[in-house]
Formats: structure tokens, C-alpha cells, sequence
């Protein structure tokens, strides 16, 4: 039941979209500009890097806030204790999903990155500071932000994976690491997949550089 409830307080969180409404504010609906989602990229190519800024700012607060609530409140009950950074999970992977899928932009969001570092960043500063090395990192070198974001979506599984099977994270029993590792391969999964259409322009060689488009 306690899933249930993170799953749909979480895209309820989820469905506020930043990256639509400073659009809206500015005249534009962002969805009908550069590659047509509402995410944090989009927003810096298309309205510059104060955009960009604040839509991901927006966008991984509204994950991290509700997860850390989320965290101290099951911390506070024994009861609770032993699966604390599951619900909190749940929560984030209901957060990215409404952020991806809101039901009233016709399920046509963002892809989840910004999301997703604000679940990370609830969740361990190690983790948060692996994945911010491996994205800097990455864009830095090759000016690829779908490349950086799939790095960090992949970095997600594996350290979480390696953090709760050395028990960082206090889960008990063991049936609930391997639930937090089928919830946190979902998250992974579904940000790789929203980059489907990236990984195939990486391959080709075509991919989109930062800067590499004009704002309007």
C-alpha cells in the first residue's frame, strides 16, 4: 500500500513542468521548439542558459523535496525503518514518471534527467557526487548532454547497486534490496529509453552538441 501511495504522490509531484511553464510565461509553448520536450536541454537551447537553469532546477526539486520528506518520515518510525530508501525510490520513479508522462500535456514531458538527479541527491552525496563527476566529465569532453545523461542513468543502477548490497542504505530483509534494485534498473531503464532516439544519432554521428543550436 505504502508503494502505491509514493507511486502516485510522486507523479502527482511530477506533473509540474517546469520547462512548459517558463515557456508559457514567455510566450512559447517549448514543445513546439528544438527537440520538442519540456526538459532542462531543450530549455537551454531554445531560451538560453537562464532557461535552462531554473527549468532544472525546478525539476530536480520537485523529486528531491517530497523524497526527502519522504526519507525523514520513514526514518522516524521503526516500522518504517527497513524500507525508508525504497518508498523513497518509489517515489522518485512516480515523480519522473509524471514528469515524462503528464496526463495533461498528452503524456508528452521531459525525460527525466533533472528528475532523476533530484532523486540521487535524496538518496546518498556520494552517489550524488559519482554521478556529477561522470556527467561534467562526459559533457565536458564531448559537449554530449544525452551522452552525459546516459552515463549518470547508468551510474544510478550500478552504485545503487553496490550500496545496498554492502547494506548503506539499511534495508531489511534482503527480499527488500533486491526490490530496491528492480525499482532502481527501472528508473535507469526508463531515462536510457527516453534516449532512444539520442543513442540512435550517437551512433550515426549526428547528435546534437551543446550550443550547438541558436535560442529563439
Amino acid at each position: 500500500m505504502e508503494r502505491g501511495i509514493c507511486l502516485i504522490l510522486g507523479y502527482v509531484c511530477g506533473l509540474l513542468q517546469t520547462g512548459y511553464i517558463y515557456g508559457k510565461i514567455h510566450g512559447i509553448d517549448i514543445r513546439q521548439y528544438g527537440s520538442g520536450n519540456s526538459g532542462t536541454t531543450n530549455a537551454l537551447r531554445v531560451l538560453g542558459k537562464k532557461a535552462g537553469l531554473i527549468v532544472f532546477i525546478g525539476d530536480a526539486f520537485k523529486a528531491l523535496i517530497p523524497c526527502l520528506l519522504v526519507r525523514a518520515f520513514c526514518l522516524g518510525r521503526p516500522e518504517l525503518t527497513g524500507e525508508a530508501y525504497l518508498l523513497v525510490l518509489y517515489l522518485g520513479f512516480g515523480v519522473i514518471l509524471g514528469h515524462n508522462f503528464p496526463f495533461y500535456m498528452n503524456f508528452k514531458g521531459g525525460k527525466g534527467i533533472a528528475a532523476t538527479a533530484g532523486v540521487l541527491a535524496s538518496l546518498d552525496w556520494r552517489l550524488t557526487l559519482i554521478c556529477l563527476v561522470i556527467f561534467v566529465g562526459s559533457v565536458a569532453l564531448t559537449r554530449y548532454v544525452s551522452l552525459g545523461s546516459i552515463l549518470v542513468a547508468a551510474a544510478f543502477f550500478a552504485v545503487n547497486l553496490i550500496f545496498s548490497w554492502k547494506g548503506m542504505y539499511g534495508l531489511t530483509p534482503f527480499a527488500r534490496v533486491v526490490e530496491f534494485w528492480g525499482v532502481a534498473g527501472a528508473v535507469s531503464a526508463m531515462a536510457i529509453w527516453r534516449h532512444r532516439a539520442n543513442i540512435k544519432r550517437l551512433l550515426a554521428g549526428n547528435e546534437n552538441k551543446l550550443w550547438g543550436n541558436k535560442k529563439v
